[in-house]
């Protein structure tokens, strides 16, 4: 696992963090977040690229991280809202590529770039905690299971996913 602070250059990192949480950016409803049977949890994603193809036309926005980033080849990048709760909320454990086997996905990457400081965090099947920090990535094998949480000393947590062989 690598933790990267400071990931992107300031104006760089200013610019993408105003496209999430300045009201830019067309976030869709999800009824759950990582398992349907948990009916009380929701988030808001934006999808910018799945299965190996580009679905969203602001996927450019993320170009400042490519530029950073080795990625050989793109398997899907998926921002998350999740909107503060009065406790933090802490989600199942999960692997992003799940139409992969954890075999397969041993040899791929998960990044996730951390849009706003919040008290929020990412749990690690290992018991490892990454701190939710603004312009920090955290990088890991895609077999990882992690979870995130809710925060409750901001309106919102964002973080963007993204899934690649590098």
């Amino acid at each position: 696992m690598k933790v990267v602070d400071d990931f992107l250059e300031k104006n760089e990192f200013t610019k993408l963090q105003n496209y999430f949480l300045g009201g830019h950016c067309q976030w869709r409803y999800a009824p759950f977040i990582d398992n349907p049977k948990d009916i009380d949890k929701f988030q808001f994603i934006h999808v910018f690229f799945t299965r190996c193809n580009p679905v969203s036309e602001d996927y450019s926005i993320l170009d400042p991280v490519f530029r950073k980033i080795q990625m050989k080849s793109l398997y899907r990048i998926k921002a998350n809202l999740l909107t503060r709760t009065p406790e933090i909320v802490e989600n199942s454990f999960h692997y992003d590529v799940s139409d992969f086997t954890p075999e397969q996905a041993k040899n791929w990457l998960t990044s996730i770039l951390y849009i706003n400081t919040n008290n929020g965090y990412t749990r690690f099947e290992t018991g490892e905690v990454i701190e939710s920090v603004e312009n920090r990535l955290v990088t890991f094998p895609a077999n990882l299971k992690h979870t995130g949480t809710s925060c409750t000393d901001e309106k919102v947590r964002v973080v963007v996913n993204f899934n690649y062989f590098s």
